[in-house]
């Protein structure tokens, strides 16, 4: 059998089974649990109704607890073992991640990825988006600076790790320091330095998704509001500082947020450039370092992750509903 008809047989057994659910569940509510009969039958059909809505959300409900709920609770008990599971040591894979120093300077350099790459992928991205659409030949300009959004994180790192690269016939930044008479060096083992040119492959990524999504936003911008300040004498700059941007700011924050929650959980770059040497550790490079061979610390790692992830997700969607109203 076709991988194709199996899934489609899936499909069908899954509908199937829903239709079958809920069939069965209003006959039984109404036949059984509260027939619309007897002393009272206006109060049974009343709780019917009340109890109804549940049995329609039940299914989602029980999917979200499976594949959302569970696995939390159930990583962060696995955080409470040892690194085989057999031994319970409540929070000592806690303590042991606070009193190394390694952990520390994952949460360091995370924090600097958060400061740094959705600001400045967010500003370029606004930035090419308003440049853009005032040329002819805006389109293209966008395709191609969309274009790397197309190019897995593996990809474009080894792309930059061409640009990187010693050989100065191959790496550009030190094509351009051979012309100037200094010394070649390897920019991904510069300490400290070398966290921002790891971070230039996720602003070159990012860019594109925040052109796009801002560029929508700023067509968006009712014509009367630009008019007007033009007749009041605004220039380009006050024209687009003070009237575009106040006016797409819930969009900039969503794209601000969106990138950030993708910077908490990136790994591919880190891990197919410098592989987390040479002080450019991140939370997920360090998870992967233990996933293999102490399940406690990893989990323990994974769980801080998704603390660090989850007030971004929810002050995300928090603006998103905003926005939508």
């Amino acid at each position: 059998m076709s991988p194709i008809l199996q899934g489609l047989i899936t499909i069908a057994l899954g509908v199937g089974g829903c239709v079958a659910y809920f069939y069965a569940a209003n006959i039984v509510l109404d036949r059984v649990i509260f027939p619309p009969k007897g002393a009272d039958p206006g109060r049974n059909i009343n709780r019917a109704n009340m109890v109804r809505p549940w049995l329609f959300l039940f299914p989602a409900i029980f999917a979200l607890g499976l594949y959302l709920a569970y696995p939390v609770v159930g990583s962060f008990w696995r955080s409470l073992f040892n690194r085989d599971g057999g031994t319970f040591i409540g929070l000592g894979n806690y303590e042991r991640l606070a009193m190394d120093a390694s952990f520390r300077q994952a949460v360091f350099n995370n924090f600097l990825w958060v400061l740094v790459v959705p600001a400045l992928a967010t500003f370029l991205g606004l930035l090419a988006a308003q440049l853009t659409d005032r040329i002819k030949w805006g389109n293209i300009a966008k395709s191609l600076i969309f274009m790397p959004m197309a190019i897995s994180f593996v990809g474009a790192s080894l792309i930059w790790k061409f640009v990187y690269a010693v050989n100065p016939d191959i790496g550009m930044i030190n094509a351009i320091r051979v012309a100037f008479h200094m010394q070649p060096l390897d920019p991904l083992q510069v300490p400290f330095w070398n966290n921002f040119f790891l971070m230039v492959i996720l602003i070159w990524i990012q860019t594109g998704f925040a052109m796009v999504i801002l560029s929508a936003a700023l067509r968006g911008i009712p014509e009367e509001t630009i008019e007007a300040a033009v007749l009041d004498g605004a220039n380009p700059f006050q024209l687009f500082f003070k009237i575009k941007v106040p006016q797409i700011m819930p969009t900039i924050v969503v794209v601000w947020t969106t990138i950030t929650i993708l910077v908490l959980k990136v790994f591919d770059i880190v891990y197919a450039t410098t592989g987390g040497n040479f002080g450019t550790q991140i939370l997920p490079s360090y998870m992967m370092q233990y996933m293999f061979r102490d399940d406690g610390r990893a989990t323990a790692v994974a769980f801080v992750i998704m603390i660090i992830v989850l007030p971004v997700m929810i002050w995300n969607i928090i603006q998103a509903r905003r926005e939508t109203r």
